[in-house]
């Protein structure tokens, strides 16, 4: 039996013809499966919303343009965990596409955010699109969509520790 370093996990060791390699299985993370799973599934959606001209990004902030009219950049990017630049810069390419309209752009001036026509037709194909994806994500498990929707429901409680 070898000892990983890092955990001190006890593995073993398999025998191959030219001499001993370490059969080491890191141990299991759920930060890291959650990561994974999350990747696989942003992908798919950065997929599916391609050509409506959206990525996940993008289709969040569009919907919460859409559900808070007049929406300000600060509190878009507190809602979408970016930072105020960053909304900006994507609100601007949704702008550039006539997915959103802001009322106010003037240097200054507080925004007013709308969804435009088109803007709020991408934002139902993209709705119907991620619904699919939800219907294939619970019929492939739905042991992990049921505790997904448990997460969010009633979020994680506290902050995460600190590292260091």
């Amino acid at each position: 039996m070898g000892r990983h370093a890092r955990t001190g996990c006890l593995n073993s060791v398999q025998k191959t013809g030219g001499g001993d390699v370490a059969a080491e299985r890191p141990p299991f993370s759920p930060v890291i499966a959650l990561l994974t799973v999350s990747a696989v599934w942003d992908s798919q959606l950065n997929t599916a919303l391609r050509d409506l001209g959206l990525t996940t990004r993008k289709y969040g902030l569009l919907a919460h343009v859409q559900a808070t009219p007049g929406i300000s950049f600060s509190e878009l990017a507190r809602r979408s965990q970016i930072t105020v630049q960053t909304a900006h810069t994507a609100v601007r390419s949704l702008a550039d596409d006539g997915l959103v309209a802001d009322a106010m752009a003037l240097a200054g001036a507080a925004s007013d955010l709308r969804v435009t026509e088109k803007g709020a037709a991408a934002l139902a194909e993209a709705d119907a699109r991620l619904a699919r994806l939800d219907a294939a994500l619970t019929a492939a498990d739905r042991d992990l969509t049921q505790a997904l929707e448990g997460l969010h429901e009633e979020p994680f409680r506290g902050a995460p520790p600190e590292h260091g």
